[in-house]
């Protein structure tokens, strides 16, 4: 018995260590500053680029199951591609062996919180803690330090965004939205995801919808052929010093 409390007390001062490590690594190796918007002191997230290359990046929620995601992760190893997948720490725990895989594969791996809840409704310690959390299971699980972050529900406000941003992480949303949470048709995710993406999108999928995988081949195969260069959230943004606008698309200070 005296054993077992002791290995909880240790396990308890190395979160608490890895805690606080985070937080200074944070404050001292922040991202670059960004601008309030101009719609006055409403921050938004990012929700494109303004890039006039031709090149996108697509990214993958995982909050529920994991039924699809190898079919998923095939596909995308055919077209060479590397994208975003942004996990939850109360998927992380059903689906560890599927996170590790992901990371292994070369994706990019983001924040999505540790219990999926509305942010807006949350204090300014619960967000920190939700975010710090979701990075330290990411990392322990498959050695990834994540950089960029998205709200559950696509919920935000300023207090979100500034929590965030203070702790080093780009806050990203999606400017086309598959839909693919809805069940819809691969024909449907095929139409839908086409004939919106443009230089600089970040587009919305889910790693368990249910015509996901089946809609990804012909969407990849299109983009390509078109002369997108598809690549993780975190290339596509823009280096430096940087501001979103009131559409939520990220332009270049300079």
């Amino acid at each position: 018995m005296i054993l077992i409390v002791k290995g909880r007390k240790r396990r308890f001062v190395g979160t608490v260590v890895f805690l606080v490590m985070l937080f200074i690594f944070a404050f001292f190796f922040r991202t670059p500053q960004a601008l309030l918007t101009t719609s006055g002191n409403k921050l938004r997230p990012i929700y494109a680029v303004g890039t006039e290359e031709k090149k996108i990046a697509i990214s993958f929620d995982a909050c529920w199951g994991a039924a699809y995601t190898d079919d998923i992760l095939i596909k995308l190893r055919e077209h060479d591609i590397k994208t975003t997948f942004f996990l939850v720490n109360i998927w992380l725990k059903d689906y560890p062996d599927v996170a590790k895989k992901i990371a292994e594969a070369g994706h990019e791996i983001g924040l999505h919180s540790t219990s999926h809840p509305h942010f807006t409704s949350l204090s300014e310690g619960q967000i920190k803690q939700e975010l710090l959390e979701n990075h330290q299971m990411i990392s322990e699980l498959t050695g990834y330090n994540p950089k960029v972050f998205r709200p559950p529900f696509g919920d935000y406000d300023n207090k979100v965004i500034n929590n965030s941003r203070a702790l080093g992480y780009h806050v990203i949303q999606w400017d086309v939205d598959s839909l693919d949470w809805k069940d819809l048709s691969a024909r449907e995710i095929y139409n839908r995801v086409i004939k919106q993406v443009k230089p600089g999108s970040i587009v919305l999928f889910h790693n368990n919808g249910k015509h996901t995988a089946e809609a990804l081949e012909p969407i990849l195969d299109t983009l390509q052929a078109q002369g997108y260069d598809i690549v993780p959230i975190s290339e596509l943004l823009l280096p430096g010093d940087y501001y979103v606008d009131h559409q939520g698309i990220q332009r270049s200070q300079s």
